[in-house]
């Protein structure tokens, strides 16, 4: 063991020099941690690489950590002076084992504007960081930074604006050429292992609010379009089925609906600029005679409402599984009665009608119909009949996203009451009555009923 000052310092630089080694000589490290081991028992180095982890055993930090603190302040403070090569090993050491030091955030923020540092390498460092310290509040904050920086220099001719994807997959290139395209690549490989990134963390820590609301961050600054939304939403199900307790996991699935619907707004508003307004339902409104029914003003765009509906319906079957599944988690609760409000609130600002035709959809989402004889019209299709100009029979994955069917059942006031009314029939946990029970109370004092849908086959289970 080091006693003097002097030993102290060669060891500490050993071991800096040891842990930049180990991550040129690995680049395909993706955890660290630390290993229990209260002294040194063997002469060798403290630095532990095993199977692209690395570890740090224990006995070092007590001298590691407070040498590079203090290396770091004396540069900062102009006592000291470092070269650009070692004050990226000093602040690469110092912020693997506390992430939360900004000072040494800072030092590479200047050392990326002078071209030291290569963004990338930057966002890997924070990644290695997070696996450790899944929440740390100003690894997030400089991942957006370098992110931000990213991306002016992949978009230098619109740096105000964000990448646009389109709703058939097509990238939005920020340049014509090849230049252009490579720089386009590499943001989006950029963006696709941000938001890796962000369900390792979550993952890692329960109700990781800060990952959850970065991953939101990077959908609203970086990435967008139906495409990004939808995919998002279909690989986050399978995470919130397995953290049920999680509210910050379900938030984000509540912000995805709400940006879904505005897309789908802005594609609908567009085509009417452009003078592709969607069919209009023909057939009259029917009026509202106090059961629900039909809102007035009957004869909105019914593509708009077939790209909508799926989505709740999808989300209110997911939480109806849940909760019969997993009996007395308030969180399902709690992201069932978000979804019946986003739902309640655009029916009763879209006046939709009823269901439409197929063709409605196509127009909103931005694909072209191809001919089809009577019997293939006929027929409820599952793959969208569109053309894309590839190969196979000029079908893509794409495009096979919407199935052609039936119009699902609508959430409805006498639906959440019969589903209120067959949980707390069938469960026996005290939590889930009174969950259900205070639902109900919120649909009863919340909800105006005159304005809200009601489905004729909840009548049959009501009545």
């Amino acid at each position: 063991m080091a006693e003097s000052e002097e030993e102290v310092d060669v060891l500490v630089r050993r071991v800096v020099k040891d842990i930049t080694n180990a991550l040129k000589r690995n680049p395909n490290i993706d955890e660290i941690g630390l290993v229990p081991c209260p002294e040194a028992r063997y002469n060798r180095s403290p630095i532990v690489l095993l199977e692209n982890k690395l570890g740090v055993e224990s006995w070092c930090v007590k001298f590691l950590l407070p040498y590079v603190h203090n290396k770091l302040l004396s540069y900062r403070q102009r006592k000291q002076w470092l070269d650009r090569e070692a004050l990226v090993d000093i602040t690469c050491t110092l912020l693997l084992l506390n992430p939360d030091f900004t000072t040494a955030w800072n030092v590479r923020k200047e050392l990326l504007q002078c071209g030291v540092l290569d963004p990338e390498k930057d966002l890997y460092l924070g990644k290695l960081a997070l696996t450790k310290y899944p929440k740390s509040p100003e690894t997030w904050i400089h991942r957006r930074w370098v992110l931000q920086r990213l991306h002016r220099e992949c978009c230098p001719a619109a740096p105000a604006q964000k990448e646009r994807v389109e709703e058939q997959g097509r990238r939005v290139e920020p340049q014509a050429g090849g230049e252009g395209a490579r720089r386009s690549e590499r943001l989006q490989r950029a963006l696709h292992e941000e938001l890796r990134v962000c369900a390792d963390a979550a993952s890692r820590y329960p109700s990781n609010y800060n990952a959850w609301s970065h991953r939101i961050w990077v959908l609203q600054h970086l990435a967008g379009g139906l495409k990004v939304l939808h995919d998002e939403l279909s690989s986050t199900r399978l995470w919130v089925s397995m953290h049920v307790s999680d509210h910050s996991g379900f938030h984000y699935r509540q912000f995805l609906l709400q940006a879904l619907l505005g897309e789908l707004s802005e594609a609908r508003d567009g085509l009417r600029s452009e003078g592709l307004r969607p069919p209009v339902d023909p057939r009259p409104a029917v009026q509202s005679n106090g059961e629900g029914g039909a809102c007035e003003g009957a004869g909105t765009d019914d593509g708009h409402a077939d790209a909508v509906l799926p989505l709740f319906h999808q989300e209110m079957e997911l939480c109806t599984e849940l909760i019969e599944s997993y009996p007395g988690h308030e969180t399902l609760w709690c992201h069932r009665r978000h979804v019946f409000y986003l739902w309640h609130n655009w029916w009763k600002h879209s006046g939709w009608a009823g269901p439409s035709s197929p063709a409605d959809t196509h127009a909103l989402l931005g694909e072209v119909p191809v001919p089809c004889n009577e019997y293939q019209g006929s027929q409820a299709m599952d793959v969208d009949c569109v053309r894309d100009g590839g190969k196979h029979g000029g079908y893509t994955q794409n495009t096979k996203r919407l199935k052609r069917g039936p119009i699902p059942p609508l959430p409805g006031l006498l639906s959440e009451h019969a589903f209120i009314s067959r949980v707390l029939g069938t469960c026996h946990s005290p939590e889930q009555g009174r969950f259900a029970a205070a639902y109900r109370k919120w649909l009863d004092s919340v909800i105006d009923e005159s304005r809200v849908p009601v489905c004729i086959s909840c009548l049959e289970l009501l009545y």
